[in-house]
């Protein structure tokens, strides 16, 4: 559960407690009308649909199961009283589900009530039967088995956890530790999105600013070609815990604030450091598999651990790949620069909004062309297509050692002239800053096509025609049905890729002054002054420069607002700083060392331009040094703020330099126990010597 012992929700402090400015206010309401516009909010009609469709449903699972529970020889007072219950999660319990969504729904059953026979097998047939339902396709071999179908025209996903309950009672609370005894795993991790759902409402700290920045964000994603899970990418429950995250460490913000600061952390997050909302909660005695990489092999190498809050503890993102993981890194990039530009008046909330050029990115593509004989087979073919794409990206990436990165588009397009059909597309293009060697220039994926296509045919319930076609093809040459109305659009300039900000030009501007300042031997690194804070031009005193009024999310009477938050973003995302970004934090160090407020690491010279002023004003100067060294000054309590900022928990196997200091630790103990060893060897040698 949440640590609230401290007065804070989530495993670290958060970054800033400051209130929204006007700014704030006037940009939160321009984006929820831009997402009006957008149509993202559903209807009162469309509310009351799905009630009375969950109501509906409800009834049928009451239906199922008394029919179960009388075929398997129950007595009739028995079976009057079983009970099975539907719950709701994902995007409809958390609030953001649009016109038109899925309902994402959970049927809870009893102990006699089995998944492959009962579920899988009754229920499917009873729903079969229904002239409500349409479209019903069943996926019991998924991660988390699922029967997917459309119910009075809304499309339901339907889980099933059997518990180790005789009768389910009807106010069943499934937020329970409880609940999870006896349960297998399939059942434990479709438990787990309710449980998450719940967990996550209680964990933000402004429920509804969270519902705002998830709905912007699950738009951006959509409209930036990075929403699916199945595809590799990061399905709603993924975005939920990320923005969460966002809002425990910006409570008070509002949601034009987290989107920035949503841009801002996860474009330097150091994967595969774990984003987590609460600590990880072991029970050893449910015996649930808890996501840990120190103790479990598979789990040090997932590429962007997301953990559920709720016990057992998983990584929701473990489709994520190499490849994907760089399309989301990019586009988190592209994100904060113009959440930069926004703020600066240079952009607006339609610019962070427009549609990726998927089409126009690469050069090259994948087409993976799918069909069957009639629509019901073309149904369960397709889906299980759709779930094992994934797989012929993780074997392009071996095979070529990950010099050639896939970009698997999520969604699929359907040519009108060929029913029963469809087509999916991956864009290809050659790992940037490789140096290929000789022959390398050309990649043959022949096998690995031939690869993947015999096990996609390995479908249990594969039948005469269908059939899957996969082929290279260049950007010239895609097919029109792709294009909205059929007809190519001209193509525009060349897409810009993200670029740096100029806050980090100027850091690699300062830190090349540095490195020339230290190679030729100079003092100059001393004089260095970090930003908004220096000596008066007399030299008689410090003097700190307002920081600006803005929607920074920093207090306005704190010193260094932005760098500070830089810092403390830094270190929140874990991992070593790299080269180019430790020198604003060195320098701020070497500033408040110089005060006495902190401790630089031994390796920097301290700021010496920062000393008390000898001139004869030495009463002046003790007072303002007095001032200084004081608790209650704002130098001394920046200086306590960056001393308690937390770090994210690192594992072995998820953070190199944990790795490194466990192996260090390692072979400094397998060395002393080998002293110690031949130690004791001696002196069983002198004592035999001795007794001859």
């Amino acid at each position: 559960m949440a640590n609230q012992t401290n007065g804070h929700l989530g495993v670290t402090e958060p970054i800033s407690l400051s209130g929204p400015t006007e700014t704030d206010f006037m940009r939160t309401q321009e984006l929820e009308t831009f997402l009006a516009d957008a149509g993202l909010y559903p209807s009162h009609d469309d509310a009351v649909s799905r009630e009375e469709v969950l109501g509906r449903l409800d009834q049928v699972v009451k239906s199922w199961i008394r029919r179960v529970s009388r075929s398997k020889g129950y007595n009739e007072q028995f079976v009057q009283e079983a009970n099975a219950k539907i719950f709701t999660f994902g995007s409809y319990r958390l609030g953001v589900h649009g016109p038109g969504a899925d309902i994402d729904t959970l049927c809870v059953g009893p102990r006699h009530a089995t998944r492959e026979e009962d579920f899988f097998g009754v229920l499917h047939s009873m729903l079969a039967e229904m002239p409500e339902v349409a479209e019903l396709h069943p996926v019991p071999d998924a991660h988390v088995p699922v029967m997917k179908f459309k119910f009075m025209g809304v499309s339901i996903d339907l889980l099933y956890a059997k518990l180790a309950l005789l009768v389910v009672p009807e106010d069943l609370d499934i937020t329970q530790n409880s609940i999870l005894e006896n349960v297998d795993e399939q059942t434990a991790r479709s438990l787990n999105g309710c449980r998450v759902t719940d967990l996550i409402l209680r964990l933000v700290p402004n429920i509804q600013n969270f519902r705002t920045t998830l709905r912007c964000m699950r738009y951006w994603a959509k409209r930036r070609c990075v929403y699916s899970n199945v595809s590799g990418f990061l399905g709603g429950i993924n975005w939920a815990l990320l923005v969460a995250r966002i809002c425990q460490l910006y409570p008070n913000a509002l949601p034009s604030t987290l989107v920035s600061r949503f841009f801002k952390v996860f474009a330097h997050w150091r994967w595969p450091n774990p984003v987590m909302l609460c600590q990880i909660e072991d029970i050893p005695s449910l015996g649930h598999t808890v996501w840990d990489p120190r103790r479990y092999y598979r789990d040090r190498f997932q590429h962007m651990p997301i953990i559920t809050p709720a016990y057992p503890a998983m990584n929701s993102s473990f489709n994520v790949s190499t490849s994907t993981l760089r399309v989301m890194t990019e586009e988190f990039q592209r994100g904060d620069e113009v959440c930069k530009a926004m703020e600066e008046n240079k952009a607006d909330w339609k610019t962070l909004f427009e549609q990726y050029p998927f089409f126009e990115s690469y050069k090259h593509y994948l087409q993976i062309d799918i069909m069957a004989e009639n629509e019901d087979d073309f149904r369960q073919w397709h889906g299980w297509i759709e779930s094992r794409l994934r797989i012929l990206t993780l074997k392009i990436e071996k095979y070529t050692y990950n010099m050639l990165q896939v970009h698997p588009f999520p969604g699929d397009f359907c040519d009108k002239a060929k029913p029963h059909s469809c087509s999916f597309f991956m864009g290809l293009q050659k790992k940037q800053g490789s140096q290929p060697n000789e022959g390398e220039n050309h990649f043959d994926m022949r096998g690995t096509v031939e690869e993947f296509k015999q096990l996609v045919h390995m479908y249990t319930t594969w039948k005469p025609g269908m059939e899957i076609h996969i082929t290279h093809v260049k950007r010239k040459d895609i097919p029109r049905f792709v294009f909205p109305g059929g007809v190519r659009p001209q193509r525009p300039a060349r897409p810009v890729r993200p670029s740096r900000s100029k806050l980090s030009d100027a850091a690699t501007a300062m830190v090349g002054n540095v490195a020339s300042a230290s190679a030729n031997g100079s003092s100059e690194k001393n004089q260095i002054q970090p930003p908004d804070l220096h000596l008066n031009a007399n030299g008689d005193g410090l003097r700190v420069s307002e920081p600006d009024v803005g929607s920074s999310g920093i207090k306005d009477t704190d010193l260094f607002s932005k760098e500070a938050e830089d810092i403390a973003i830094k270190k929140l995302t874990g991992g070593s700083l790299p080269e180019v970004e430790v020198s604003d934090e060195l320098d701020e160090l070497h500033y408040l060392e110089s005060l006495g407020s902190v401790k630089a690491p031994e390796t920097t010279a301290t700021t010496s331009a920062v000393a008390a002023p000898s001139d004869g004003n030495g009463e002046e100067a003790g007072e303002v040094q007095n001032q200084i060294f004081s608790k209650s000054s704002p130098l001394k309590r920046k200086a306590s703020e960056l001393e308690a900022v937390e770090l994210v928990p690192t594992f072995y196997g998820a953070n190199p330099s944990a790795s490194e200091n466990t192996q260090r630790k390692t072979l400094k103990y397998f060395k002393i126990v080998l002293s110690y060893i031949s130690f004791l060897v001696l002196v069983l040698s002198w004592k035999y010597d001795f007794c001859l």
